[in-house]
């Protein structure tokens, strides 16, 4: 397809009906990995055919899931972005989803604040989080089932200091009037309803900050483990929304190993364990295969393939109590297998794998 074409098709969202009296779906997680130095560089690499969103589109394409939400991608108030990378995935063989879902996310929002305390304005530690530009590296729901975009609760200007039991940095970094003005959400917290037949699937999604890339007072890591316990309060019913009624689905980039790694591990573990949700463990031969000597945790659940830190899991998908997992895995096939060989070359893989959930609703 010519480029104006494909940019104009890009710039179209599709209104086609959805799928009813539908139970049984494939619901996933990616961390794409998509985002670039400035704006509408993304847009111009995916339409230019770039190896990395190509082989983010083949993964799309081997997993068929029915509900995506994607991390990591650059977010524009058109989305521009958004709908070139859902065409390219359905033209590398994925399904169509004429319903999509954006907000702009914290993620390079200015602030005017010198929130990283170097004494300078304007860099990406000042963002709301950490961002070259409004929108670097958003987040995203894919559905092939209606979306109720009027319904989404959006959580992302949750104050830091708003948040019950928060672990913010003491003394307050850089200082309290800068600190008090800090969200607790590096890139947003999202529950968003989707239609399934006759009812309705909550999804609470978000996207962590690495607890990494910070100094001794651990913002990151401290921001990291208090962006996952956000969910814990929610269900607690400790926040001023109310936690939306089940079956619900909380899935997304908690950026913290259980296990393995640097973070605040504790909040993550609460979740996995909170018997509200069911961890169905996804798993990957590809993982195992790549497993690192020193780590403590099981290698074939890891999601995240990392320069430095090794393997980690870092994805999590975890259905509501009442929904009955018929299988889950993590797209990440053994190498020199014919299925890693279709995903093209490794070099072109996001670090993230794509986590999938066979569900079927109540």
């Amino acid at each position: 397809m010519g480029l104006i074409r494909r940019l104009a098709a890009a710039l179209l969202l599709s209104a086609l009906p959805g799928l009813a009296g539908a139970t049984d779906l494939r619901i996933a997680t990616f961390n794409t990995d998509l985002f670039a130095r400035g704006p509408g560089l993304m847009l111009r690499d995916i339409l230019e055919d770039d190896p990395r969103p190509l082989a983010v589109a083949r993964m799309i394409a081997e997993a068929v899931p029915d509900i995506l939400v994607l991390q990591g991608v650059d977010y524009d108030a058109g989305a521009a972005t958004l709908n070139a990378l859902a065409e390219t995935a359905t033209e590398a063989g994925a399904p169509d989803y004429p319903h999509r879902f954006a907000l702009p996310p914290n993620s390079g929002q200015a602030t005017g604040l010198d929130l990283d305390g170097d004494g300078r304005l304007g860099g990406p530690r000042d963002a709301m989080g950490y961002g070259r530009f409004a929108g670097q590296g958003g987040m995203a729901v894919l559905s092939r089932f209606p979306i109720d975009a009027d319904a989404a609760t959006d959580l992302s200007d949750l104050l830091w200091d708003d948040l019950p039991g928060a672990i913010p940095p003491e003394p307050p970094f850089p200082d309290p009037e800068t600190a008090a003005q800090r969200r607790v959400s590096s890139t947003g917290h999202w529950i968003v309803p989707v239609t399934v037949g006759d009812e309705v699937l909550h999804l609470m999604t978000w996207s962590a900050t690495p607890p990494v890339f910070d100094g001794p007072e651990d913002l990151n890591g401290r921001r990291a483990h208090d962006e996952t316990a956000l969910w814990l309060r929610l269900l607690d019913g400790a926040l001023a929304v109310p936690a939306p009624p089940a079956p619900f689905v909380i899935l997304g980039l908690g950026n913290i190993d259980p296990v393995d790694g640097e973070g605040r591990a504790e909040a993550v573990n609460a979740l996995l364990d909170d018997p509200r949700v069911q961890d169905p463990a996804p798993r990957s031969a590809g993982g195992m295969a790549a497993a690192d000597p020193e780590h403590v945790g099981d290698p074939a659940l890891d999601t995240a393939d990392l320069d430095g830190p090794g393997n980690l899991r870092l994805s999590v998908l975890l259905p509501s109590a009442d929904i009955a997992v018929r299988d889950a895995g993590v797209l990440w096939p053994a190498p020199d297998t014919p299925q890693a060989t279709d995903l093209g070359p490794v070099e072109d893989w996001p670090r993230h794998r794509l986590v999938w959930a066979d569900i079927t609703l109540p």
